[in-house]
């Protein structure tokens, strides 16, 4: 495992190079949201590299900056020697969503790209047919999309990719739509092709969350931070092919990488901050239920209060990605902390685990108006308003200074969730306003 950090002067001539590239989203008032700062990167021919990082870091924004969808604020992409500037011919993309014309038979799907480039009938169905059977579909040409199963969808996303004969395949979250078995299906299909010779593709950039998906398929994995997004690291991958989760090498792998996204996580932590300022703290959205049963693991037998991540999310059958999402947020109430790989509960972690569920709402709505500053606001408001009513919007314009729609949009339905479970304020669908009606 070797462990690098790819500059300018690094990149040698490859596939992909991206040099000093910077992305800001600009917003109302001529503000400006940094998405991504200084990203540096290559991808070689004949290589598969992963973007690992957590919600908010722009994996998928520099993804599609490289595919020519968006450009850069500052910075530089190049393709085989050539600046993109546009969408570019010599890539194609497989979306997390299928994106499947409902309309088009598979055949047809497939077909569609290479119609709009203006290849001959005869070529395209040649082409098409041969991308069908590759990927395994071979038999199901005339089937609509609503026929199919979520793994079958996607295959045909893929085949449509792959039919292109692009240099570069570009992958977002391509395998997190399906359920695991799928997934794993797929994904070891794909990587027997690719180590068979037989995709006609050269090379095979992939944005992932999942850190054993990027281990199993990655020659190289790169690490981001977030908000904005940066290249923290950059690791080889050293384990021949094909490779088993279960192997001394490749669990240590993860478990490195692990250690790494927890130690960087806190090290952002300030007394009193959690990463970001303010009420400009991007969220993911938890269940509350999932937050006091991984509490109440950790207290038990045999842990005592102390896990190793990839461990615990083996023995609870939780996928490391949203394990350590529910961490995190543990660590952001003061429940829990993070450090090298391992969540350890905090004493007030423990003691929610041995209250009562009364105590437990109260413990929590303690620590959540406490620790999480949106959620402060938002009752301040509620508190100082006669009517105790406050729309939506109100916070979202206000989130939206910090971070994108999307964003704010998922960091108040995370809050919302958190509060309703702590008894905090409640929140009506059907107005899109905040309340004090039922809390106390």
């Amino acid at each position: 495992m070797k462990d690098t950090l790819t500059t300018p002067d690094a990149i040698a001539a490859d596939i992909v190079r991206v040099t000093n590239l910077t992305h800001a989203f600009s917003k109302d008032g001529g503000r400006s949201q940094p998405v991504l700062d200084n990203v540096c990167l290559s991808v070689a021919d004949g290589e598969i590299v992963s973007l690992l990082g957590r919600s908010g870091s722009g994996k998928s924004t520099l993804l599609r900056i490289i595919a020519g969808l968006l450009k850069p604020t500052k910075g530089e992409v190049m393709l085989d020697g050539k600046p993109v500037t546009a969408p570019a011919a010599g890539v194609a993309m497989v979306f997390q969503t299928f994106a499947l014309m409902p309309w088009l038979t598979v055949l047809e799907n497939v077909e569609f790209g290479l119609e709009a480039q203006g290849v001959p009938r005869d070529e395209r169905r040649k082409r098409a047919l041969a991308a069908i059977d590759l990927i395994g579909l071979d038999g199901f040409e005339s089937a609509y999309p609503k026929e199919l199963s979520g793994g079958m969808r996607q295959r045909v996303g893929f085949a449509r990719a792959l039919v292109m004969h692009s240099k570069l395949l570009l992958m977002d979250e391509a395998f997190s739509a399906l359920d695991v078995l799928t997934a794993e299906t797929l994904r070891t299909d794909l990587i027997d092709l690719w180590s068979e010779g037989r995709l006609p593709i050269r090379s095979i950039l992939m944005v992932t969350h999942n850190i054993e998906e990027a281990v199993l398929m990655s020659d190289r994995i790169l690490l981001m931070s977030s908000a904005p997004g940066r290249i923290t690291s950059e690791i080889k991958v050293d384990i021949p092919q094909p490779r088993r989760r279960q192997d001394t090498t490749f669990r240590a792998l993860v478990d490195d990488i692990y250690a790494r996204m927890t130690t960087h996580g806190a090290a952002t932590i300030k007394p009193g901050v959690f990463p970001g300022t303010g009420i400009g703290m991007a969220l993911p959205r938890v269940s509350s239920n999932a937050l006091s049963g991984l509490m109440e693991a950790l207290a038990g037998p045999p842990y005592d209060g102390q896990a190793d991540l990839p461990l615990l999310a083996d023995a609870l059958h939780i996928p490391g990605e949203q394990l350590l999402r529910l961490s995190e947020v543990l660590q952001l109430l003061r429940f829990a902390e993070l450090a090298e790989g391992d969540v350890k509960l905090t004493p007030a972690g423990r003691r929610f685990a041995a209250l009562d569920v009364d105590e437990r709402k109260a413990l929590f709505r303690q620590h959540l108006l406490a620790h999480v500053p949106i959620a402060a606001h938002i009752r301040r408001v509620l508190d100082e308003r006669p009517s105790h009513r406050a729309p939506m919007l109100r916070f979202k314009d206000e989130l939206e200074d910090h971070m994108g729609e999307t964003a704010a949009d998922q960091t108040l339905r995370a809050v919302i969730s958190l509060a309703r479970y702590g008894e905090v304020f409640a929140y009506d669908e059907q107005s899109g306003a905040f309340n004090l009606d039922n809390p106390t």
